[in-house]
Formats: structure tokens, sequence, C-alpha cells
């Protein structure tokens, strides 16, 4: 399957209320990244444990889990 949309594909997508963006990420080859990724992932999780944030994030949600199913 080719990645590329075709000229009656893009003008659907746009019909339907869609815009293409482009998005810029980080190289996950460029030196250093893994490092970074390794040490972001550690932070995110201890603080998890540590703060009660996902408790917090929760209780100010506008999330609906049951609607949601």
């Amino acid at each position: 399957m080719s990645s590329r949309l075709s000229r009656r594909e893009k003008q659907d997508l746009r019909r339907r209320g869609f815009r293409p963006v482009t998005i810029w990420v980080p190289d996950p080859d460029a030196p250093g990244f893994q490092e970074e990724a390794r040490r972001q992932a550690a932070s995110v999780s201890a603080s998890d444990r540590e703060s009660g944030i996902m408790d917090w994030v929760e209780s100010v949600s506008l999330f609906d889990e049951d609607a949601a199913r």
C-alpha cells in the first residue's frame, strides 16, 4: 500500500474537514536520543508512583470512561 494519497483522496479528505500537517519529531537515531528517552520514561514512571498525579488528572478530567465504551 502506498503512503501517498491520490488527488481524489486528498480532495475527499479536505471535503470532510481534514487538512495536511507536517510534524517534526526527534530522530531516534540521533546521538543521545535513547539515553534521553530512558531518562524521561524513568522520570515519568517515578513521578506517577510518588505524586499521585494520575489521581489529580482523573479528578479534573472531562473524559467519561462509560461513554467511551
